[in-house]
């Protein structure tokens, strides 16, 4: 089938178009045309999809019968894809936790017993649920919005696990928070996530889904140990309080990617992913996950980047050397 991708040159898009590439579905990727080519195989459409009529152009003759929306990154852009998208057979978005109003810190149960944000509320979140209730009013039952959580692998340019990876892979000591190191972590894996919509989208699939791993199914030590592992290194860990991190000026997730403080840890981790598991959304060995985001990640050296204006991920090497400095 005509399959149309909202992005698709970066990260989880990428994977995307491999994976409808795959199953035989004649793809096109809808992009500005700034992040490169798609994979090959996929026709390259551009546009900006802020404009409205920027993807009929783009679209001419050519008719989508399925979409995976990798992209929406903006009001406008969910308003315009409604537009001209809402008859097609399958569409899958994808949306984030964030969409939650309580998350985080959470916990997130099933998807039906939940509130999104209003349509008032301005940011990421409340973008990201505005989406979901335009596109999903124009598409109907055959729209399914992915609330994905934390994705990784190959790709991955955003660097929260890459910064880890490198950063152990230099080896010596290295600053760890202590008592986040046993927080649990769930991440999906983008090659995981992305054949699965696909999936989703052949299926006509509707509703609500909570797209990441099962609760429970590493911490944040056990991942920073997988790292040393897969990268050879000798690192040795230096476990700061949380206390010392916050009064030093250490800020979570930023500096010390995916660790978060210990009242927003305990919970925000916790998400129902029991409609996800049902419909086969599968979860491969971390290990492949971490040791195959290391393999690309030696190879392609492009910049790496931070999204929504945030600072690029990763301790900065003074502010490190001070934690160790004392300890």
């Amino acid at each position: 089938m005509r399959l149309l991708v909202l992005g698709g040159t970066q990260f989880l898009g990428r994977h995307v178009v491999s994976a409808a590439l795959a199953r035989g579905h004649d793809v096109a990727t809808f992009t500005r045309g700034v992040s490169g080519p798609p994979p090959e195989g996929a026709r390259a459409l551009h546009g900006d999809r802020d404009d409205p009529g920027a993807l009929p152009r783009a679209l001419g003759e050519w008719a989508p019968e399925l979409v995976v929306d990798t992209s929406a990154q903006s009001r406008a852009a969910a308003r315009h894809a409604a537009a001209v998208l809402g008859g097609v057979r399958g569409y899958a978005f994808v949306s984030s936790l964030n969409a939650y109003r309580g998350w985080p810190p959470g916990p997130v149960g099933p998807e039906d017993g939940e509130h999104t944000w209003g349509t008032a509320d301005d940011g990421y979140g409340p973008d990201k649920a505005y989406a979901e209730r335009v596109i999903g009013a124009s598409v109907g039952r055959a729209f399914l919005t992915a609330r994905a959580g934390l994705v990784v692998g190959p790709y991955d340019y955003v660097h929260r696990l890459g910064w880890w990876l490198e950063r152990i892979h230099r080896g010596g000591r290295v600053v760890v928070p202590a008592e986040g190191l046993a927080q649990p972590i769930a991440l999906v894996d983008a090659r995981d996530l992305a054949g699965w919509l696909v999936g989703m989208a052949e299926a006509g699939a509707g509703g609500a889904v909570n797209a990441t791993g099962p609760a429970g199914m590493t911490t944040l030590g056990g991942l920073l140990d997988l790292c040393r592992e897969i990268t050879g290194s000798d690192a040795e860990w230096v476990p700061v309080p949380e206390a010392d991190l916050l009064a030093a000026g250490v800020e979570e997730w930023v500096h010390l990617p995916l660790w978060l403080r210990q009242g927003v840890a305990r919970t925000a981790w916790d998400v129902d992913t029991a409609r996800a598991r049902a419909l086969g959304l599968p979860s491969r060995p971390l290990a492949a996950t971490v040791a195959d985001t290391w393999a690309w990640q030696q190879e392609d050296h492009r910049p790496r980047y931070s999204p929504n204006g945030l600072p690029r991920p990763g301790l900065p090497p003074d502010l490190e050397a001070a934690l160790l400095s004392s300890r």
